[in-house]
């Protein structure tokens, strides 16, 4: 019965989803029941600085899991939510996702608006990826398959740690060091503001042009996978993903692009989870190929 849903009830199906992402139901609440809690390893609240926020999990396959361990990719994952909203344990279904197939993967918080505002929230994602990068052999995973990855505001921040080297380069790392970065529906290319949350988190109309990722694109930046729905409401895909796309391939980086018709831009991400998969398109295939998993 479920499998005989049309294409059309399956995209309201994900974008109700979605929605309930976005709101007081937490995605916790919604997958935490059906997700497996017994396919991976997990090691939880780990300090990767000394601010509240600075926190993060860890997700490990198990023993059985290929590829073994010190050969395992690893992935940092950054959650979007308009840099207003979010906690690790909300996605635990993304770690779920990557670690039953042979990743390592970290989830870190980060500071987040109005309390902390642009750049604190790249400043900790940078910090968390040097934490990754500090402890990959520790993990089981080999140092040079580390990615960042983000959906949403964590697509941004995830594109100004791998193009902009400021970041990690003030936490005594490079993105050199980075096998690639994976973007979900990132706003990559947003002045003037128009959001009202991130007007607030980038101090509208103060912000900084160097605050956009798309400036940053240079032939040094690392190979890239984009993701994006054709009929996203909330990030442009013409202007921020097929744009960067463009930008990057032009200074002759490697970039992968995967674009989805029956997806919204919470269910990009909500599709990963077990449960969903089946719904929302081949979102989870192509990240397990860019970061060398089947």
């Amino acid at each position: 019965m479920i499998r005989a849903l049309s294409s059309r009830r399956a995209a309201l199906f994900l974008t109700a989803i979605g929605a309930a992402l976005l709101s007081a139901c937490s995605p916790a609440r919604l997958l935490d029941r059906v997700v497996p809690r017994d396919t991976y390893d997990f090691e939880g609240g780990v300090a990767y600085g000394p601010a509240p926020r600075q926190k993060l999990d860890v997700f490990r396959p198990l023993a059985a899991a290929l590829p073994g361990p010190g050969r395992r990719p690893l992935v940092v994952f950054l959650f979007g939510g308009a840099w207003t909203t979010g906690d690790r344990a909300d996605f635990r279904f993304v770690g779920e996702a990557l670690a039953s197939r042979g990743a390592v993967v970290v989830l870190p918080d980060y500071g987040l608006s109005p309390a902390f505002r642009y750049p604190v929230f790249v400043q900790d994602s940078a910090l968390a990826v040097k934490w990754a990068l500090d402890n990959a052999v520790r993990l089981g995973a080999d140092p040079r398959q580390i990615y960042v990855m983000g959906h949403s505001a964590g697509g941004y921040n995830a594109a100004m740690v791998a193009l902009d080297d400021r970041w990690l380069g003030a936490a005594g790392a490079s993105p050199k060091q980075l096998a690639g970065w994976i973007g979900l529906a990132g706003p990559y290319d947003f002045l003037p503001i128009e959001n009202p949350d991130a007007k607030v988190a980038f101090d509208w109309p103060a912000t900084l042009p160097e605050s956009q990722p798309i400036g940053h694109v240079s032939a040094a930046a690392p190979r890239t996978l984009l993701m994006a729905v054709n009929k996203d409401t909330l990030v442009n895909p013409v202007r921020n993903t097929r744009q960067m796309a463009e930008r990057l391939r032009a200074a002759g980086v490697d970039v992968e692009v995967s674009e989805f018709d029956d997806l919204g831009h919470v269910s990009l991400i909500a599709a990963v989870a077990k449960p969903l998969r089946w719904l929302g398109g081949p979102v989870l295939p192509p990240i397990m190929g860019f970061i060398g998993l089947k």
